[in-house]
């Protein structure tokens, strides 16, 4: 029995012998001649493309950057330690990709689509190039439907569509990522997916969000792609690139999906440092001329599509000093379809979230607001327009006559009404019943330190006795002027015992 079965084995093997014909496929393979901070200078790989992945000697891919007539350029897409002179090279014949799926839903990786959360291996078996082309102009659909915030001075006076990019702008310490992460958290129940890029950020920082979407629920929801300040920078630089692939994925099976890029400073720092490592000619600020093109390219694929998905997407850039006009933020500015301006002057005086009205602007504009808030929006900017204006002067002590003193009152009681703590998201029936009640002058008699009792009050008296208006102004409708008689005649209302004890309040 064992002769048999050795010599039916010994067959088997002999015919898979000669039916097996040996195919040779060429390799180019180059060696390492210099190693620098994050990039390598390497010898050889003469039909190398620009933005190939290449393979290093013991596992570290990096991407051909700069083909040289005698040498490539090759940013390093991890730690370069085991990297020297000699080291052996070769191309793999692709791009760049990052796993994409369901799969990715509540987990944390980088942009190689390694797991940084120590929760297992990725259930997904899909990839997609990090580099994709923006969806054609005929692909692209109007934005006309609103993505709510939960924040009154947004949702108001700086609407965001689905499909839009608004950019989030200010100095350091103003709170970008609050209203950002206050964004995605509000997104809860609403079946949009949210993706979170980090870029650049200190640890404790991506911690502090991570552990901030957990508590509100929405991780499950949620994909967090990080670059952290450690990681070299080429892992820096394709981070937003591969995130926004991610996004597609969902975006091109029909979801609505917001993206933050936080943020794109340290984003263009990233590839600065590359380009002048890689002796790149540097141009204003020490640039590289194609720094626009870099932005435009990854921006450019956020949009609405025909067929119903769409991808919003929220910039965040840091500035100094206010400078509107420094060179990536006016880059960025134009880029996108508007700006979300935060002030370090309303930031130290404590009106937060420290919307800059005035400086901050939607092109989308009403085309991407519930038809509600019109009942709202104008006069909203018109009084906290004039009270800005008018504040300026009442400093010097100018006399002023009735009609500037209703003004500047009224003016203070709007900016009050548009202060709201961190993740406290206000749906839109409660945001109109507030804005409303303000514009409207019923809360012109209050004093200032009654402001938000009143506030909650409003929203209060909105949800439990007008039940059915709040689901209309969901669902999109019109109201009629009757129903905004309504809405002030149940505020007035709850509003009148405070408005007969309280005395006027001063600043």
């Amino acid at each position: 029995m064992l002769n048999e079965v050795l010599t039916d084995t010994a067959a088997t093997v002999t015919r898979l012998i000669e039916e097996h014909t040996p195919e040779l496929s060429p390799v180019e393979t180059g060696t390492v001649r210099r190693v620098g901070h994050g990039v390598a200078l390497v010898d050889g790989l003469p039909g190398v493309q620009a933005q190939e992945l290449v393979e290093f000697a013991g596992g570290l891919f990096g991407l051909a950057f700069n083909l040289d007539p005698d040498q490539v350029g090759v940013v390093l897409l991890g730690p370069s330690e085991h990297i020297a002179a000699g080291t052996r090279i070769r191309r793999t014949g692709g791009v760049a990709d990052v796993p994409v799926g369901a799969g990715l839903l509540g987990r944390v990786v980088n942009a190689l689509g390694q797991p940084l959360d120590e929760l297992g291996p990725l259930t997904v078996t899909e990839r997609w190039p990090i580099e994709r082309e923006a969806p054609a102009i005929l692909e692209r659909a109007p934005v006309n439907e609103p993505l709510q915030t939960g924040i009154k001075v947004i949702d108001a006076a700086i609407p965001i569509g689905r499909g839009q990019r608004q950019l989030i702008v200010g100095d350091r310490q103003t709170g970008k990522t609050a209203i950002a992460l206050d964004t995605v958290i509000n997104q809860r129940g609403s079946n949009v997916v949210c993706v979170y890029c980090a870029i650049g950020q200190r640890g404790d920082a991506v911690a502090g969000v991570i552990e901030s979407l957990r508590a509100h629920h929405v991780l499950a929801e949620t994909i967090v792609m990080v670059a952290a300040a450690q990681d070299p920078p080429g892992l820096q630089f394709i981070t937003p690139y591969a995130a926004t692939s991610v996004a597609e994925y969902f975006m091109e099976r029909g979801r609505d999906v917001l993206i933050v890029y936080d943020d794109l400073t340290r984003h263009a720092l990233a590839y600065r440092e590359l380009s002048l490592l890689l002796r790149r000619p540097p141009g204003r600020e020490a640039y590289p001329g194609d720094i626009f093109y870099i932005h435009a390219r990854l921006l450019e694929r956020s949009t609405r599509l025909t067929r119903g998905g769409s991808l919003t997407a929220l910039p965040i850039i840091e500035i100094e000093g206010g400078n509107l006009a420094a060179y990536i933020a006016t880059n960025l500015i134009s880029i996108t379809d508007g700006q979300i301006y935060l002030s370090s002057e309303l930031f130290h005086k404590g009106v937060l979230p420290a919307v800059d009205v005035g400086k901050s602007v939607s092109r989308v504009g009403g085309k991407a607001q519930l038809p509600a808030y019109r009942l709202v929006a104008g006069a909203l900017k018109l009084y906290y327009a004039q009270f800005e204006e008018l504040e300026m002067f009442a400093r010097f002590g100018t006399r002023l006559d009735e009609t500037t003193r209703g003004i500047l009152e009224r003016g203070k009681r709007v900016r009050g009404i548009l202060k709201q703590r961190e993740r406290e998201a206000l749906s839109p029936c409660e945001q109109i019943a507030v804005l409303l009640a303000v514009t409207e002058g019923l809360f012109d008699e209050l004093p200032l330190n009654k402001i938000v009792s009143a506030e909650q009050t409003a929203r209060a008296v909105m949800l439990d006795t007008l039940p059915d208006l709040c689901r209309r102004i969901h669902q999109g409708e019109v109201l009629a002027e009757d129903e905004r008689a309504a809405i002030l005649s149940a505020v007035r209302q709850v509003l009148n015992p405070d408005m007969a004890h309280g005395d006027r309040g001063n600043t």
